[in-house]
């Protein structure tokens, strides 16, 4: 079959620090509250993407893994990854503050788990006037001191705080401290994992008046305690060519700010493609003759034996390429 550009039906996740910002973002009515993620390409467990449109209509992106290998993630992928796509994207609406996190790396989520590690990146989409995140540390901390922090409530006075706009970029690598705070909302790339270590919530208590399990021997070992000057993601926006925002050994993302046609080559790449729509509208044409409209909010995964894709915007967008580079 002549593999095409494939979207996917979202995965909406209610949840109780969710906003009421995804739905009119993607355009689902009527309008769902409470809705704190849409996982818009996923091979988590339980929560395995289904695709929403052409003649693949209905299958899981497993059962696409399973019948077209390579000519969808890629050789090189199936090689590193397996059958198991590799990332998972998501837009986050966070209405109140998440709880502080740290994500275990390859090494120890395969000795504890079984599964990757996570490494991921944050786009801000929007953000409200005095919306804050956290990532990594403010000033130099060892383990015990860490855990000391954490059982007399001082640990965020040593997490670094930063006040956050529209076009924010963060990297996380696995290991570093983070938290997205109230009125984010955020597109994540990450690599295909759902381990998270609770490190603080902040003592909220839940209808039972039971605080939240913190994972605080766990994460200990997990953090890294590197202290950086500056732990956000610096880049220059230009207009009508890729600016590259992150490149790791899990993905490579580029930021696309169109007003005009544009021509991408993928043909020595060996990767699927995925674009998030952030803003705007374009339609996207492949070497194949396949071509799709793409709006604010979607997601589409163009397989890895497109050699090249034409992006035009109607009239403008800006969107997300991201890949395994």
């Amino acid at each position: 079959m002549n593999l095409y550009p494939v979207t996917f039906k979202p995965i909406l996740k209610k949840i109780i620090w969710g906003g009421s910002a995804i739905s009119p973002f993607k355009g689902i009515v009527p309008v769902q509250e409470g809705i704190g993620e849409s996982w818009e390409l996923s091979d988590v467990e339980g929560n395995v993407s289904v695709a929403a449109n052409g003649p693949m209509e209905g299958q899981s992106l497993d059962e696409l893994i399973h019948t077209y290998g390579e000519a969808l993630v890629g050789k090189k992928v199936l090689e590193q990854f397996g059958t198991t796509f590799p990332l998972l994207i998501k837009f986050i609406d966070a209405r109140d503050n998440l709880s502080i996190q740290v994500h275990p790396d390859d090494e120890l989520a395969k000795k504890r788990h079984n599964s990757f590690g996570k490494t991921e990146m944050w786009y801000v989409i929007k953000a409200a006037p005095d919306a804050t995140l956290y990532s990594g540390f403010s000033q130099q901390i060892d383990a015990d001191e860490y855990v000391k922090r954490v059982h007399d409530n001082t640990i965020m006075d040593v997490l670094q705080c930063y006040d956050v706009k529209a076009g924010d970029v963060f990297f996380l690598p696995a290991g570093r401290v983070h938290a997205i705070g109230a009125g984010c909302f955020i597109a994540e790339i990450q690599q295909t994992s759902n381990i998270t270590y609770r490190i603080y919530d902040y003592n909220r208590k839940d209808a039972a008046g039971n605080t939240r399990e913190l994972h605080t021997e766990l994460a200990k070992d997990a953090i890294d305690y590197t202290l950086l000057a500056d732990y956000r993601t610096a880049y220059k926006e230009e207009k009508d060519r890729p600016v590259e925002l992150v490149s790791c050994q899990y993905f490579t993302t580029n930021l696309l700010e169109l007003d005009k046609e544009i021509s991408r080559d993928f043909s020595s790449l060996d990767s699927f493609v995925v674009y998030i729509c952030m803003e705007g509208a374009l339609q996207l044409k492949d070497n194949k003759g396949n071509m799709i409209e793409i709006k604010q909010g979607q997601t589409v995964l163009v397989p890895a034996d497109t050699d090249s894709v034409t992006l035009t915007p109607s009239p403008t967008a800006k969107l997300m390429e991201t890949y395994i580079g």
